[in-house]
């Protein structure tokens, strides 16, 4: 049986009321904490499950890329937070450094230097 969010007016909660999809709209809820019927329907939070593919696509596609400034490190840097949330993994903590100092103003080319393992692929890829 589906449940329902509703705000109570009386108590001032927010519950869940269960129903079935034949009761819902036509038989009056009560709030379950306090026996009140001013209740308000909530819109509660929804959760899509995407694919690591799904993900993928959205983040190649550029129209969602926003404002992005390639010559601006800190555009780069909302840029590089927005698409870390996107992930479906955990980033290594090099990730959050990197984006930090390109919030603070540093160039990509001077965070290289002072990261050189950044770059470094190892002997496998030479």
């Amino acid at each position: 049986m589906p449940g329902y969010e509703y705000g109570c007016r009386d108590c001032r909660k927010r519950v869940v009321v269960y129903q079935s999809y034949e009761d819902y709209g036509r038989v009056p809820v009560k709030c379950p904490e306090c026996g009140g019927e001013n209740l308000k329907r909530l819109v509660g939070r929804v959760r899509i499950a995407r694919s690591e593919d799904a993900h993928l696509e959205s983040m190649a596609d550029p129209d969602r890329w926003g404002d992005i400034d390639e010559n601006d490190p800190r555009s780069m840097a909302r840029f590089m937070r927005k698409m870390g949330r996107e992930m479906s993994e955990e980033l290594p903590a090099e990730f959050d450094e990197v984006v930090d100092r390109l919030e603070a103003g540093e160039t990509p080319e001077e965070i290289e230097k002072s990261m050189p393992e950044l770059g470094d692929l190892g002997d496998d890829f030479a």
